[in-house]
């Protein structure tokens, strides 16, 4: 064992309310795609950026075009990794309190993680724009094209937070008290550039900070401990 792996772990066993705050290395290990990487999504060519595809104005505007990337790039099949099922034996211990993640996949919640806090929304819920009612994954999954609500043929947008919309007011308020009631907070894959989501990292000033990330970070001047190795790798059970 490395002495930043025995240095995690002894910040670990003496602390009770952990955070884990995440970002997309938490999920590119199970085989999910970045957007920020040399071969992210932003590095590759579209008719229109990625960035604008993903935005409110885009998904009205261009609602079959918003659908064929949204299909093929963002409803990846995967596996929790590592580092997910880590997280998940340690809310299962009573040492864990929330996981805050800028993830939209659902591997936490797959791995066993029962209080998560998804900054950026679902892509296993969607909901009708017209009725409100809810669905699942598999609403887009067995449909092509635009998908529309089976009990009232109105629109279905997915549960995330597109470019040009605001957080989920209940998600983030959940979020600020998980961190200001932290004990040590874990921050882990994310480069912490997108606000404003990693503004909340203010919020924490309960004891240590840990950041794993294989590319430094703003976060890094004030941390306890940085780690450079992978995050599952870093986080598997000794």
């Amino acid at each position: 064992m490395t002495e930043e792996k025995q240095r995690l772990e002894a910040l670990i066993a003496q602390s009770r309310r952990i955070v884990f705050f995440g970002g997309a290395g938490v999920s590119t290990e199970s085989g999910i795609p970045d957007f920020r990487s040399q071969d992210g999504l932003y590095n590759q060519q579209w008719a229109w950026p990625p960035e604008e595809i993903l935005s409110h104005d885009f998904f009205f505007s261009h609602t079959a075009e918003f659908f064929r990337f949204y299909r093929e790039k963002m409803l990846v099949k995967a596996a929790p990794g590592a580092a997910h099922l880590r997280l998940a034996a340690l809310e299962a211990e009573g040492k864990l309190t929330a996981v805050i993640t800028q993830n939209i996949d659902g591997l936490h919640t797959d791995a066993g993680s029962r209080r998560v806090y998804e900054l950026h929304g679902s892509v296993r819920r969607n909901h009708c724009l017209s009725c409100g009612a809810a669905y699942g994954l598999e609403l887009l999954e067995n449909t092509a094209g635009i998908p529309r609500c089976p009990a009232c043929g109105g629109l279905v947008k997915p549960n995330v937070v597109l470019y040009g919309e605001g957080l989920d007011s209940e998600v983030l308020a959940g979020s600020i008290a998980a961190l200001r009631a932290a004990d040590l907070l874990i921050v882990g894959g994310t480069s912490l550039a997108v606000y404003p989501a990693a503004g909340l990292l203010r919020y924490y000033d309960g004891g240590p900070l840990v950041v794993i990330n294989r590319t430094p970070t703003p976060a890094d001047r004030l941390a306890d401990l940085v780690i450079r190795t992978p995050i599952g790798q870093t986080l598997a059970p000794v």
